[in-house]
């Protein structure tokens, strides 16, 4: 299935997209898509549901991000050895991990907002992982029964306040609108093998970004493993497993988002996402 959420801003309700690329109300079966209702089981009853009986919802309508009431937003960085490489950084011995704010979360097509004294916002294109049931001191062969689906991330960072302030990666991370997700939270069914999708990236109709997950240094049961040693993972937590090489940071010169720009970003099977740039008011 292809799970959605739709809607204004904070009164998202829940739907699916159809086999026609139809938008479904999902309201009268559960009152919203987050931790409490991405069980498999829950996911099974759904699936079992007859899609050309719900309502239909208008074409043009706001999709909201495809996971609500997000818990934890954590993020991989360095997972791609063809970034690593671009950066001029080393690839980690264990997997580097920091936080997105939950309140950077936003719809997969809205506005990316270049935050107050912001002079090097950059792009990076994700798989997103969304848990479905508790990890604690999970095993690896266990892993993927957490996932609850997939979906596409983008990891806005501010690269200046990330890498050449004090202190940590997080403050150039979890500026508002810094984490679109989705259109759609994709379940493991309709992705034969998550390791093996190719993740693209545009800025103005240039294609920066043009990768594929099997180039990831750590994969996504080793990850779900790891991250569950030092938290417990719970039921609508992302993980955001990395990015390919293209970023603006990786080019020659070093190029930076600036205001009237547009993104375009996808995974294969997992949908795409279209940003507008704008300057926060009052920069």
């Amino acid at each position: 299935m292809k799970l959605l959420r739709f809607g204004p801003p904070g009164h998202e309700k829940p739907g699916l997209l159809d086999a026609d690329g139809v938008i479904r109300d999902l309201s009268a079966h559960l009152p919203d898509l987050d931790g409490r209702h991405l069980s498999r089981d829950l996911l099974a009853r759904l699936a079992e549901l007859d899609a050309s009986r719900l309502p239909k919802v208008p074409a043009d309508t706001r999709l909201g991000p495809c996971v609500g009431r997000v818990g934890k937003f954590i993020c991989i960085g360095l997972n791609y050895s063809d970034h690593a490489a671009e950066t001029g950084a080393e690839v980690p011995p264990e997997p580097v991990v920091f936080n997105k704010w939950t309140s950077a979360i936003c719809g997969p097509d809205d506005d990316v907002i270049i935050p107050r004294a912001s002079t090097k916002t950059d792009w990076e294109v994700e798989l997103g992982v969304v848990i479905g049931k508790e990890a604690r001191y999970v095993s690896e062969a266990d892993a993927m029964d957490h996932v609850a689906g997939y979906c596409v991330v983008n990891d806005v960072s501010e690269r200046e306040f990330q890498l050449e302030r004090s202190g940590t990666w997080d403050k150039g991370k979890g500026c508002d609108t810094f984490g679109p997700l989705g259109p759609w939270l994709v379940t493991p069914d309709e992705i034969a093998d998550p390791h093996e999708l190719d993740l693209w990236l545009e800025v103005d109709g240039h294609r920066y970004q043009d990768g594929n997950t099997r180039t990831m240094v750590y994969r996504i049961p080793f990850l779900i493993s790891y991250l569950s040693r030092f938290m417990s993972l719970q039921p609508g937590d992302v993980i955001s497993t990395g990015t390919p090489p293209g970023v603006g940071m990786g080019q020659q010169p070093p190029t930076y988002l600036r205001p009237g720009q547009r993104m375009r970003l996808g995974i294969a099977g997992l949908g795409e996402q279209h940003q507008a740039v704008v300057a926060e008011p009052g920069r």
